[in-house]
This record gives C-alpha cells, structure tokens and sequence, in this order.
C-alpha cells in the first residue's frame, strides 16, 4: 500500500499492485486494474519511487521470515 495526495488535498492509501498505469497530463492520472481512474498531485516518479520503496520492504520482511 502507498499514500498519495490527492488534488483535493486528502491522502489516500491505494494497493500498489492494482495500479495498471500512470499518465501526466499534466495532472497525474492513475489507471487502476479495474479501470478507476484516480487523479493525484504525485508525480509519476515519486509514484514509482513509493512502489519500489514498498515492494523492497516486502522483500526484507519476506527474507526475515523465510518465505523466500
């Protein structure tokens, strides 16, 4: 899961795994799985950064548990 700002000013937390697209256009447009379209003030980088940053820490508590 990753918190993002939405352009009304909330935060959201979304499953970094249904995200099926990023568009800037210029505002950010997230295209999730089942076709939500979710619009947020992050950009396309900083999104991508937070899923790195996510899956990594599923990696090292995976590794920590041996399920791996």
């Amino acid at each position: 899961m990753i918190k993002l700002l939405k352009t009304d000013g909330s935060e959201i937390i979304i499953n970094a795994d249904l995200i099926e697209q990023i568009k800037e256009t210029p505002d950010t447009v997230i295209t999730m799985t089942n076709g939500k379209k979710i619009l947020v003030e992050n950009t396309a980088g900083e999104i991508i950064e937070k899923v790195i940053n996510y899956r990594q820490k599923i990696i090292v508590v995976s590794s920590r548990t041996g399920e791996i």
